[in-house]
């Protein structure tokens, strides 16, 4: 007798859909109306009539037979008993449903403790020469009563009652298709299999307190604002016997008064008059590291760069030291008293004239900003 029941209108299916397809449906619809999960009436029935299309069409015989006769194999081809069918594929649905079974302990393991994050606030000298500080942190460590355990010096963590010390515990659940045993991480002790009966006065079982704590640090030169130093396993305790963090400082450099830093150099301005600039002069330059006497050369002109090699700051990481960069920047006077004027007007008369105009340079443009 032809079924009266459309298995691919079912899952909402063409009847040219591929397994895939058919897998996937039959996934989302046998979630949205297992029994376990939809209470609404009807539910159960439209769980069964899902399943009994999917067990026809996802078995390539039966469901070449069902495209060519219009019924489900089996019981006079009208339909086949529920409790007859193959659920292909519920493996998956079930570990949807109930969160997978799983075997063996499922006691926590051991993981790394948390990084900590400090900033440290240096002078523009002690970027350049390298500085020792001293700073404190607050971190987490193991309580330094119980040593991490939790119990009350004299005591220990006794084996959980609930779970027999496996951490985790089994539950059986009855559905539609029988009963399925659920494996979950024990409620009483956590996952950790034991439990503490007589917790310590100071971490109150937890095995873990908070402290602050004061760390010698050597801060090596060349460091900046982007820099990050690493103090390997100074950060907080692990967990379940792992190693501690680690603690990155990161640097705030106040500006120095007239130098500033371009990667490993060091750039400063040196203000010059007309007369220096024009007859040259030579002038003593403030480094980091003392003076250095700069012969500036006749005819200088305004952004003249002079380098000063490796007097800039060390390189992390690397060999070798930036330089110094000394930027001529010519000052022109406001205030002219007589004798000052006088003199500038003959050197004006003296000087040739120059009609010519030009377009401007890259030099003058980076002045309008």
């Amino acid at each position: 007798m032809p079924t009266t029941r459309d298995y691919y209108a079912i899952l909402g299916l063409p009847h040219n859909a591929t397994d895939e397809q058919l897998k996937k449906a039959y996934r989302k619809m046998a979630m949205e109306y297992h029994p376990d999960r939809n209470g609404s009436p009807g539910a159960d029935e439209r769980f069964k009539e899902i399943n009994e299309a999917y067990e026809v069409l996802s078995d390539a015989q039966k469901r070449a037979y069902y495209d060519r006769t219009g019924r489900a194999p089996g019981n006079g081809g009208d339909s086949m008993g529920f409790d007859n069918f193959e659920f292909g594929g519920l493996g998956d649905i079930f570990e949807a449903f109930f969160g997978g079974a799983t075997s063996g302990s499922q006691r926590r393991s051991p993981h790394k403790g948390q990084d900590i994050g400090f900033r440290v606030s240096l002078t523009f000298e002690e970027a350049y020469t390298g500085a020792s500080r001293e700073v404190e942190i607050s971190r987490v460590e193991l309580c330094s009563i119980c040593k991490g355990t939790g119990s009350r010096p004299g005591t220990n963590p006794e084996k959980c009652p609930d779970c027999n010390g496996a951490g985790q515990v089994r539950r059986t659940q009855q559905s539609i298709f029988g009963r399925f045993v659920q494996t979950a991480t024990c409620p009483a002790c956590s996952g950790k299999g034991t439990v503490i009966k007589s917790p310590c006065a100071q971490c109150r079982g937890q095995g873990r307190e908070r402290i602050k704590r004061k760390l010698a640090v050597n801060i090596p030169a060349g460091v900046d604002e982007e820099s990050q130093m690493r103090m390997q396993h100074e950060g907080e305790a692990g967990h379940y016997g792992g190693s501690p963090g680690d603690l990155f400082l990161r640097f705030d450099i106040k500006p120095h008064k007239f130098f500033i830093r371009s990667h490993s150099d060091l750039v400063m301005a040196l203000p010059l008059n007309f007369a220096q600039a024009a007859l040259g002069c030579t002038l003593d330059v403030p480094t980091m590291e003392g003076v250095f006497s700069l012969k500036v050369p006749a005819g200088t002109h305004h952004g003249k760069v002079f380098r000063i090699k490796e007097r800039g700051f060390y390189r992390l990481n690397s060999r070798g030291r930036g330089d110094q960069l000394v930027i001529i920047k010519l000052i022109t006077p406001e205030k002219l008293d007589q004798r000052q004027r006088q003199l500038l007007e003959e050197l004006s008369a003296s000087l040739p004239k120059s009609a010519e105009y030009a377009r401007p340079g890259e030099d003058l443009l980076q002045h309008l900003g």
